[in-house]
């Protein structure tokens, strides 16, 4: 068998490898192979073809790898508006059902609905809200 079927076969189960572990080494590993499989296409000797299967694996290793990784770790975005509110406490105001009710959220006040309809909270109670749907915060209660 050519060298270079080798290399590309190795190449090939590397990549899939990468797929299945999402580490970003193994799919760099298997771009060397595939850059070794050309220079075997080529026909080039084995230590040249050696040579720049490590040549490529460890450029891939020191440079590519430290950006993936810091790409793919990226911290949570922030909240802003509306959507901030999702998940903080608040506390009951006016009795909330599902219809009506008010909550206080910071320092704001809002109407609210119970996100279970079937629920009537009462006023002083600590709710978590759930969403908000235009200017009502449906709340549920914290247990």
């Amino acid at each position: 068998m050519d060298d270079w079927v080798i290399w590309l076969v190795l190449a090939v189960v590397l990549g899939v490898a990468e797929i299945f572990t999402l580490t970003a080494a193994l799919g760099l590993l298997g771009v060397a192979a595939l850059l070794t499989a050309g220079t075997a296409a080529l026909g080039l000797p084995l230590a040249v073809q050696l040579f720049v299967f490590t040549l490529s694996a460890g450029a891939g290793m020191l440079v590519v790898r430290p950006i993936a990784l810091r790409q793919i770790r990226q911290p949570q975005l922030k909240r802003f508006g509306v959507e901030a509110l999702v998940g903080k406490p608040a506390s009951v105001v006016s009795q909330v059902t599902g219809h009506d009710g008010r909550v206080r959220i910071g320092s704001e006040e809002w109407s609210a609905r119970a996100y279970d309809e079937t629920l009537v909270i009462p006023v002083g109670a600590t709710v978590d809200v759930i969403e908000i749907e235009g200017a009502t915060a449906l709340v549920y209660p914290r247990e």
